[in-house]
């Protein structure tokens, strides 16, 4: 434990621009690290490329699109969740656990219903 700030990260004591610019570089980071190693975040990756064009495209408002958009990302978003706590949940263990495989199936269901909002939206936008 670092006794000079209680145990903190010492990245957490820097302030400004310099916060921002070191936490652009490590949401970089995440981003990359999720697409190396995580098959569905490449899965849902390809399908908001796919589906933001069409977004842009449909005969919808502003907020239309925006919704089309952002739900998609919620699922990005979400799988990135997902993605840390699995992570977090394997380096502390890789035996079977009851509290690991809730947290991995708790995080696994926020997916599912992140990827469920998709058509809802898309259909409630679309036809109304």
């Amino acid at each position: 434990m670092d006794p000079v700030n209680g145990g903190e990260s010492p990245h957490k004591g820097r302030t400004g621009l310099k916060r921002v610019w070191n936490a652009f570089f490590y949401s970089m980071d995440g981003l990359r690290a999720a697409y190396r190693h995580e098959d569905a975040f490449r899965q849902e990756v390809l399908l908001t490329l796919l589906l933001v064009p069409a977004a842009l495209w449909m005969p919808v408002s502003g907020t239309g699109k925006a919704l089309l958009i952002a739900v998609l990302l919620l699922v990005l978003i979400v799988e990135l969740l997902n993605s840390a706590v699995e992570a977090a949940v394997d380096r502390i263990s890789l035996e079977n656990h009851e509290l690991a495989k809730r947290a991995k199936d708790i995080g696994s269901a926020a997916v599912f219903l992140a990827l469920v909002n998709v058509p809802v939206v898309w259909g409630l936008v679309l036809f109304g």
